[in-house]
């Protein structure tokens, strides 16, 4: 089994906004013997959030230092890391810094972000070993380089 770490903002985005994507992706990556592995996962309590915050001192999972083991933890033991960024509105700082975790890691980066994102940045240019405008692209280099 192959599994690929699913990267993209959370803060300031509802449970949905940085969930919904990422079921979606587990499902199609499923039917190819590849499991998408979710920083969100487990935390369910969150469900009523409209805006994320970048961490929560009470839960386990998310406080400071539990998003930053577990997350640090993921992006090392996956075989591939897929970046969303299509249509961040801010920099993601965390993701940022998984994209760097994954790179030390020497883990495939794939990252989806359109012209003119916010993340277009040389350093995220330079560790990613494969840059394409879609989610569906992303998705598709996933499969392609999985086998």
């Amino acid at each position: 089994m192959m599994y690929v770490y699913l990267a993209g903002p959370i803060s300031g985005c509802s449970y949905g906004g940085a969930t919904d994507w990422r079921e979606a992706v587990k499902r199609e990556l499923a039917n190819r013997g590849i499991m998408g592995v979710s920083p969100m996962r487990g935390k369910h309590y969150l469900l009523q959030e409209t805006s994320i915050g970048d961490s929560y001192a009470n839960e386990v999972l998310s406080c400071q230092k539990g998003i930053t083991a577990r997350d640090r933890w993921d992006c090392q033991r996956c075989d591939l890391v897929l970046a969303n960024f299509i249509g961040a509105q801010r920099v993601s700082i965390g993701t940022v810094m998984e994209l760097g975790w994954a790179d030390a890691a020497r883990r495939p980066i794939i990252v989806a972000m359109e012209e003119g994102n916010v993340h277009d940045h040389a350093m995220v240019r330079e560790v990613a070993g494969f840059i394409v405008p879609t989610l569906e692209q992303a998705v598709q280099v996933v499969k392609a380089i999985a086998v």
